[in-house]
């Protein structure tokens, strides 16, 4: 009998395989089609606060972000920072993007203009790959995340008004159950709870964090 004990991939080796193995093979793991209008949310702020979750049917805002990936020596995912000026999500950790605009013929247009508008990047550098399982917030919008891979050579030129900050996160970072965290704190008067991410001082949390989550189970399924 051998000796060798077999070791079980670890979810970052998994991720790592997967997004590094070529387009081709990180689009099978992803939806390649986006889900048709009106999104129906298959998760959303009420998975982990179901008492929450408003009893009457609502008309959701249809938006998208761009969930960025970066090829350097490790795969990196690209967040922007709001600044603390904004009346909505000052100070937060986001992905690019923003609510759909009557003139968008897609909400993969959304995703790429919005993109554009905050970090500078331009749609000729990003190459879209496929999508996640939309996401219906507590404040009213149902949010495509359309996952890209950005191209040698794009530039950074953020929107003051809007992003303090543009910075990456290894992807392996993400991956590891470890390093997310599930936490409860009161808005309005209400407990809600959340995952969490916190990478060089930057606290990631929210529909962010899930929407990473929902990524990561996807790309280091079995």
């Amino acid at each position: 009998m051998s000796d060798a004990v077999a070791t079980e991939e670890s979810p970052a080796a998994i991720g790592h395989r997967i997004v590094t193995g070529g387009i081709e093979l990180l689009r099978s793991r992803l939806l390649t089609e986006p889900p048709l209008l009106p999104l129906t949310p298959k998760r959303g702020d009420y998975d982990l606060n179901p008492q929450s979750r408003p009893k009457q049917h609502r008309d959701l805002t249809p938006a998208a972000v761009l969930l960025p990936l970066i090829f350097r020596d490790e795969p990196n995912v690209l967040l922007t920072q709001r600044t603390d000026t904004l009346t909505q999500h000052a100070g937060q950790v986001a992905f690019p993007g923003g609510r759909a605009d009557p003139g968008d013929i897609s909400l993969v247009q959304t995703a790429l203009r919005e993109t554009q508008e905050e970090t500078g990047i331009e749609p000729a550098f990003i190459t879209v790959v496929g999508f996640l399982d939309a996401y219906e917030t507590g404040t009213g919008y149902a949010i495509l995340p359309v996952v890209g891979c950005l191209s040698d050579g794009f530039a950074i030129k953020a929107q003051e008004h809007e992003v303090a900050a543009v910075f990456e996160v290894p992807l392996s970072f993400l991956l590891d159950p470890v390093n997310r965290v599930r936490q409860s704190r009161e808005f309005q008067g209400v407990q809600r709870s959340f995952y969490s991410f916190t990478y060089n001082g930057r606290y990631i949390w929210g529909a962010t964090a899930a929407m990473l989550i929902n990524f990561a189970d996807r790309i280091t399924a079995p």
